[in-house]
């Protein structure tokens, strides 16, 4: 191994090993991938794509080697190809360095990419109900989606959710971890669950970070949008009660279309997300994840909000859940309760009610104890979900009945 490229792979695990800088972390990355690129061997002209990987082994396992006659059976075990297996290469190279540190669990968390499981098969649907997929397209481009309609509905006009999944996910794992559905059943809802492209972010995130998906008529919030007025032509939608909600960048992108279309939507969920035109860019998109919002934009959206965010959140700081009550409740004048509770055998939680002095509720915040990265309530059956409560599909919908 040549020592220029030893001196890079030090240099950049040293900047990673800096947890208190998400720029020196991004620079770092570069500095790896930089250096693999330079040593890797050239590939012969017939060699076929190689396969990806989705499920690489820890960082710290050793890739397997095929048995050989003539090897000793103390032979060290094969450095991993830096052309097919990239990551396994840069996490040997650290290994042997002495460096302990987790390379795949830092790029997850840098770009909060979530278990790559595949959920379970989904549950069969009551009998009449639908789950049909739809499209939309417009000059910002082409999403695809898809809507639930309960077996209650007979043509009657009904309240509309729409649910932005997070990194990672589709609507049919979204709908199988959130069980919104379920609930939407019981309490007759159509609920729609717009994807996003692999096409317009590697990691199907929304892209709640880009100035142009933070502005009316732009970007992804103009899909959503459209998507939502799409199903209101089509459907008897009860209009003065339509939603969205989402969870993590999903979450995020709730809060921007919410703000963005106040005519549209009557109330907003954000679990686990941050606060409109929280970032203007990746890399402040990456400190508002670890620390929390540099600074607040002033939000024009007026809609009751409803948030949850776990305490133990790694992915995203719950100082991002403050801070989306406060931007949206910022011209509040009304009065606040707080009070305790727990889920049996499940999670302690705090929720703070704002209300308008005649008692309208206009915010809900639940900051529930010891919970990460996760839809509360959820079902194992979807990826991203906590199983100990307290149910936050069920509350949401509670919260959106109430208000509107």
């Amino acid at each position: 191994m040549k020592l220029p490229l030893l001196s890079q792979m030090r240099e950049a695990a040293q900047r990673l090993l800096n947890r208190n800088s998400t720029a020196a972390m991004q620079q770092a990355m570069a500095t790896v991938q930089e250096a693999m690129r330079a040593h890797q061997p050239a590939a012969p002209a017939s060699a076929q794509p190689a396969m990806r990987d989705l499920n690489p082994p820890p960082g710290h396992a050793q890739p397997k080697s095929a048995p050989s006659s003539t090897a000793p059976e103390t032979a060290p075990a094969a450095t991993p190809n830096p052309a097919t297996n990239p990551t396994e290469f840069a996490q040997d190279m650290l290994n042997r360095m002495g460096i302990q540190i987790d390379l795949q669990a830092n790029i997850d968390r840098a770009i909060d990419a979530g278990s790559f499981t595949h959920p379970s098969a989904p549950a069969p649907l009551p009998e009449g109900a639908q789950f049909i997929k739809g499209s939309y397209t417009n000059h910002a481009g082409t999403r695809n989606y898809k809507l639930y309609i309960p077996s209650t509905y007979r043509g009657q006009a009904m309240p509309l959710l729409v649910m932005l999944h997070g990194c990672t996910q589709d609507p049919d794992d979204f709908a199988a971890g959130t069980q919104m559905n379920q609930v939407a059943e019981e309490m007759e809802c159509l609920v729609a669950y717009p994807e996003q492209n692999a096409s317009a972010n590697h990691s199907k995130c929304w892209n709640w970070f880009n100035a142009i998906d933070q502005t009316r008529g732009q970007g992804e919030p103009s899909i959503i949008a459209g998507i939502t007025q799409q199903i209101i032509d089509e459907y008897p939608v009860n209009e003065r009660r339509v939603f969205v909600a989402g969870l993590s960048a999903g979450g995020a992108m709730a809060a921007i279309v919410a703000t963005l279309y106040p005519e549209m939507f009557a109330a907003v969920g954000v679990h686990s997300g941050l606060p409109f035109a929280s970032a203007q860019d990746l890399p402040s998109a990456l400190t508002a994840m670890k620390r929390g919002a540099a600074s607040l934009k002033t939000s024009d959206g007026s809609q009751p909000i409803i948030v949850f965010h776990g305490d133990s959140d790694t992915t995203v700081n719950p100082r991002n859940g403050e801070q989306v009550i406060e931007q949206r409740l910022h011209s509040h004048k009304g009065a606040s309760l707080t009070q305790s509770g727990s889920v049996p055998n499940g999670h302690r939680y705090t929720q703070t009610t704002h209300t308008k002095a005649d008692g309208t509720p206009v915010g809900e915040h639940w900051v529930v104890h010891g919970a990460g990265h996760a839809w509360f309530g959820g079902s194992s059956n979807g990826t991203y979900t906590d199983a100990k409560g307290p149910d936050a599909s069920r509350e949401m919908l509670r919260f959106f009945r109430t208000v509107s």
